[in-house]
């Protein structure tokens, strides 16, 4: 039996950024499921499971932070990396206490992004 590709959700309401996260993805052979609200991703974990979430902090509707704190609640949720451009000290040690694997500013670096999506999963 094949080895099942890798599914990546993102959550960003950046259509742009979405598309361009989905390229990316799509590109080093991921599956991608790509989500403009916090409540669009909540409701699709319970139908599905997903190797690793990206996830901005602001957005309208449910912050990241409160996905996270939803997701952390869920014993077998994906490890989350956090994309934002406020990266400010106190967002990140939020975002880290509340599980997030890693947070990386915006624009992203799509090396150091890879590689994390990997450690993520591997974790």
């Amino acid at each position: 039996m094949g080895q099942q590709i890798p599914v990546i959700a993102i959550l960003d309401d950046e259509e742009r950024f979405r598309l361009a996260l989905t390229r990316l993805l799509k590109a080093h052979g991921y599956e991608v499921a790509s989500f403009a609200t916090g409540e669009e991703l909540l409701a699709a974990t319970l139908r599905r499971r997903f190797d690793c979430v990206l996830l901005d902090l602001y957005m309208p509707g449910l912050t990241g932070f409160e996905v996270l704190t939803e997701l952390q609640g869920n014993p077998s949720s994906p490890p989350v990396i956090v994309i934002t451009a406020h990266d400010d000290p106190d967002s990140v040690k939020r975002a880290l206490a509340l599980n997030a694997f890693e947070c990386q500013p915006k624009p992203v670096r799509a090396p150091r992004l890879l590689d994390s999506i990997e450690r993520a999963r591997a974790r």
